[in-house]
């Protein structure tokens, strides 16, 4: 009787620790995306500077020349949470909003959300 619940116990808690693994093989360094259309230039997900940063380094501050552009994660890395936030670059080399060069993401989020499509 003891070994029967100690078996499902354990059978239960290894079982739940298989499906709490997430699985991000299919997202490396090197793919391309296309940044998609959000409500409002409302990206939650993908960490566009400040309007006010923007400006400051001379760029324009305007959502609609980003949306469609292809982006090129450039690294990957796994948070203390789990999460995955990759650093992204424009597929052209040219900077975000002609001011920044680099933006970070919330990889798994963003695709899930419609900000990243896959190409």
């Amino acid at each position: 009787m003891k070994f029967n619940i100690l078996f499902s116990f354990l059978f239960i808690f290894l079982s739940s620790i298989m499906y709490a693994q997430t699985s991000n093989s299919n997202i490396k360094v090197g793919d391309v995306f296309v940044i998609g259309e959000v409500e409002n230039n409302n990206y939650e997900h993908i960490d566009f500077p400040r309007a006010n940063f923007i400006i400051k380094k001379g760029g324009l501050a305007n959502y609609n020349i980003i949306k469609g552009e292809k982006v090129q994660i450039k690294s990957i890395k796994e948070k203390e949470n789990g999460d995955f936030v990759a650093t992204i670059e424009l597929a052209s080399k040219k900077r975000f909003f002609n001011s920044h060069k680099y933006v970070k993401v919330n990889i798994n989020e963003a695709i899930s959300q419609k900000e990243l499509l896959v190409n």
